[in-house]
């Protein structure tokens, strides 16, 4: 008998995986009952959470909206058969001050002769967001947006404190000046004579010239918006206020603290060690303290430097320590060929940490730098051990309401909802970023 051999000549069509593998069902196989103590544990696990999600939503489903007092509250859940207050949330106090945690006590038409002002915050933030956009999402939109983006610093004050409109106009020249002086000294004396003396001419314009010549100004046109006091500031609109500003300043003052404490200089290296260790040692609410408090001592008698400046400023040199030892970090991850690469390039120092260094140092940086951001953001919050009204110090007056006395999970929680937006608003798009600047192969 002879053997008889069969060669397929065609590839057979290739067949579903089974369903047992794949799909939703695939998924719970693999990750939540790949074994006998992952099914206990999903099991146990789902029920909890079953549990607390049915008691949370019945608590946070609560027809108190239209309340008045706490105790309308309480009467409305009694009626439907819950156990009181624990039945139930009382919203009505959101639909109350509302308006209050987001704009504090910013004028709002209530006082008789003075107009509703809400307006002005509102827009403030609507062109933070056009400002920000060309930063943020560069390759999407034009490019000369970014001369809006430039202009939004002097807009922003502005529209918040009001006053007249030569204020930041004067404090922009300041910035003009300085580059006009560094143009015309530095095809002379050099870049560093040019920088030291644009800095100068634009410190003496801002110190001595521009109040007196804002006011001339101001006397022939009279242009501007009604004033409007920082006790006036309050509930988000403060903590953005304060988070935004520093925010966008701590970041180039870290980057030059990042470089002077690897600078060859020895004075240089000196400031920046001794200002970056002595910021990181004390706490933020110890320099709130300092800039409430402190910081007029050490001013001229007679100088009236508005509180919600100083928390700025104390809360960007607090940020800006922070933020110099996460770039450090990014540079020191670079490989040294990546200096030796500039060098071989003929560039100079500043060319090198601009077109080379300090945008891979950034790209590496960017979880630190935004984890530095949020932090920032959320220590805000502080401010009101210092008198200032954010939405926690809104929220224990308002407690002290007697209508109110006694809540605390609402207010809280809608505070915690607003902070959640913004700083997962912050982690998603640092998220986008890395994807977006990601050069390595997977």
């Amino acid at each position: 008998m002879s053997d008889v051999s069969f060669v397929r000549t065609e590839m057979l069509p290739q067949k579903a995986p089974p369903a047992s593998t794949v799909g939703l069902v695939g998924w719970l196989r693999e990750n939540l009952f790949s074994s006998i103590s992952n099914s206990i544990l999903s099991v146990v696990s789902g029920a909890f959470i079953l549990y607390v999600l049915v008691n949370l939503l019945g608590w946070v489903i609560s027809p108190t909206w239209g309340a008045a007092s706490l105790a309308e509250c309480r009467t409305i859940l009694h009626d439907l058969g819950r156990d009181g207050h624990n039945g139930g949330a009382c919203w009505g106090v959101i639909r109350d001050r509302w308006e209050q945690l987001l704009f504090g006590f910013y004028p709002n038409g209530s006082i008789e002769g003075v107009p509703d002002l809400r307006w002005r915050p509102v827009l403030a933030f609507v062109l933070f967001a056009v400002a920000l956009a060309p930063v943020l999402f560069s390759e999407r939109m034009p490019k000369k947006m970014i001369y809006f983006s430039m202009a939004y610093p002097f807009i922003m004050p502005w529209l918040l404190w009001g006053g007249t409109i030569w204020a930041p106009l004067s404090a922009a020249a300041g910035f003009i000046i300085g580059f006009i002086v560094y143009k015309a000294l530095e095809a002379q004396f050099g870049a560093l004579v040019g920088l030291v003396a644009s800095v100068l001419a634009a410190v003496i314009w801002w110190l001595f010239l521009a109040a007196g010549v804002a006011g001339q100004l101001g006397e022939i046109l009279p242009i501007g918006l009604m004033d409007v006091e920082s006790r006036a500031f309050g509930g988000m609109m403060l903590s953005l206020t304060i988070g935004v500003v520093a925010i966008a300043c701590s970041l180039p003052l870290g980057i030059v603290l990042a470089l002077g404490r690897q600078s060859d200089l020895l004075i240089v290296k000196s400031i920046c060690v001794g200002f970056i260790e002595f910021i990181r040692g004390v706490p933020l609410i110890t320099l709130l303290f300092v800039a409430s408090t402190l910081l007029n001592i050490f001013m001229p008698p007679g100088t009236d430097f508005d509180i919600i400046m100083r928390v700025i400023i104390m809360a960007t040199l607090f940020s800006a320590a922070y933020m110099a030892e996460v770039i450090r970090g990014g540079l020191a991850a670079l490989p040294k060929g990546q200096y030796e690469g500039a060098d071989s390039l003929g560039l100079n120092y500043w060319q090198a940490q601009r077109l080379i260094i300090m945008p891979q140092a950034l790209k590496i940086s960017i979880p630190g730098i935004v984890s530095t951001f949020i932090g920032l953001f959320k220590d805000t919050t502080l401010v009101s051990v210092i008198g200032l009204l954010d939405p926690l110090g809104l929220s224990t007056a308002i407690r002290a309401d007697t209508a109110w006395n006694g809540l605390v999970w609402e207010l809280y929680g809608f505070i915690a909802l607003m902070f959640f937006v913004c700083c997962f608003g912050m982690s998603r798009y640092s998220m986008y970023l890395e994807k977006k600047l990601q050069t390595g192969h997977h």
